[in-house]
C-alpha cells in the first residue's frame, strides 16, 4: 500500500439512520468521533459528506464495509460499496472500504464500559463506530507504510 496524500481522514459508519463520523489528526495517528449525519436520501448524504471533507479538510474518505461474519458481502456492503463509488467520484479524492465487521459491538462495549447508558449511548454509538472503524484503517496504513519490504534471498551457490 502506498501513502495516500498527507493531511487528515474521514471515516463514515454508514447506518439506516444515521451516518457516523470521526475524523483522524493531521498526521494520521488517532481517530476521534465527530459527530452523525442523519441518513437521508443518497444525494443529501453525499453533499453532508462534501461539506465535512472541506470543512476538515480532509484529503481522503474510508467507508465502514460491513461484510457479514463470514465475509462475504450482503445488501448492506453493496450499499457501501456504491456509496464509495458516488464519492469518489464527486470528491476527485481517495475512498476507501474498511471492514467493519464487529465496530458497533466494539464501540458498544467502550461505551458500556464508560458508563455511557440509554439514550445518550444511542445517540454517540455511530460516531464511535466510525472512530474504531477508521482507526484501524489508520493503524493498517501505518504498518503498511513501516514495514520494510522483504529482502531478497542470498544467491544461491
Amino acid at each position: 500500500m502506498t501513502a495516500g496524500p498527507p493531511g487528515r481522514v474521514l471515516g463514515l459508519d454508514l447506518g439506516g439512520a444515521r451516518i457516523g463520523v470521526a475524523v483522524s489528526d493531521p498526521d494520521r495517528r488517532l481517530a476521534v468521533p465527530h459527530g452523525t449525519i442523519v441518513a437521508g436520501q443518497p444525494p443529501s448524504d453525499v453533499k453532508a459528506v462534501m461539506a465535512l471533507v472541506a470543512e476538515l479538510g480532509a484529503t481522503e474518505v474510508v467507508v465502514g464495509h460491513p461484510l457479514g461474519l463470514s465475509g462475504n458481502p450482503g445488501e448492506a456492503a453493496h450499499h457501501a460499496e456504491r456509496f464509495a463509488d458516488v464519492l469518489r467520484e464527486v470528491l476527485k479524492l481517495p475512498v476507501h472500504l474498511q471492514d467493519e465487521r464487529l465496530t458497533t459491538t466494539e464501540a458498544e462495549r467502550s461505551l458500556a464500559g464508560a458508563g455511557v447508558r440509554g439514550r445518550e449511548r444511542r445517540r454517540v454509538v455511530d460516531q464511535v463506530a466510525a472512530s474504531v472503524l477508521l482507526q484501524a484503517w489508520l493503524d493498517r496504513e501505518r504498518r503498511a507504510r513501516d514495514t520494510p519490504p522483504p529482502e531478497d534471498p542470498p544467491p544461491r551457490g
